[in-house]
């Protein structure tokens, strides 16, 4: 019987958190790592499977393709039943809102500052500004939002908190000083036990 297929870079948080949420689900797969320094994400064997050129993506088991970590963490939830999203319509929708703000106002900042301070060693004079204040608006917002509860919807672990969590545990190594955050330190520590990983090395900045 074919398995899951995960194509994936292990220094992206969008693709660990594919990686963990298969993992919860029980879901047997092979993980191919696809460097995205090394631009192999750009050859035409890839683009033909992701015209996007990104990873993560996926082969499921019926041989269709699906990109986008947020579609495909909630793809395998539904199909595998998992009970990663919680009952209700609101609450569920709640989800889907920290999934949208996610990629748009908090990946956009946070990791890609990490990518470029960290792996392509830019200078913080070289990176762009706004970054570092768009990331620490999104920070402060999932303090405020943590402060109320131990997790960012209901009372367990969701989809929510593991897409957030990827990039968020790493937040250091692209400039950012989680210590003026003790609510979202304790999430983070949470979420890491309830997916069985290593805690992130550092809580200040790089």
């Amino acid at each position: 019987m074919a398995k899951l297929k995960i194509y994936g870079d292990s220094i992206s948080g969008n693709c660990l958190k594919v990686k963990w949420t298969a993992d919860l689900l029980g879901l047997k797969y092979d993980w191919i790592e696809t460097s995205v320094l090394k631009s192999e994400t750009r050859t035409p064997e890839f683009l033909k499977m992701n015209p996007a050129g990104q990873v993560p993506a996926v082969i499921l088991p019926d041989g269709k393709a699906l990109a986008q970590s947020n579609a495909i963490i909630l793809y395998l939830n539904r199909a595998h039943k998992g009970g990663l999203l919680p009952k209700g319509d609101y609450a569920r929708a709640k989800v889907f809102e920290w999934l949208f703000w996610e990629q748009y106002s908090h990946e956009t900042a946070i990791a890609v500052r990490r990518f470029q301070k960290h792996y392509l060693k830019k200078s913080d004079a070289e990176i762009d500004p706004k970054l570092m204040e768009k990331g620490v608006a999104a920070l402060t917002r999932l303090e405020q939002a943590l402060q109320k509860s131990d997790y960012l919807v209901g009372d367990k672990l969701t989809l929510a908190d593991i897409s957030l969590v990827a990039y968020t545990r790493v937040a250091p190594e692209g400039g950012f000083d989680l210590t003026p955050y003790p609510a979202l330190l304790k999430w983070i520590a949470r979420v890491e036990r309830d997916l069985g990983v290593r805690p992130a090395k550092s809580k200040k900045a790089a």
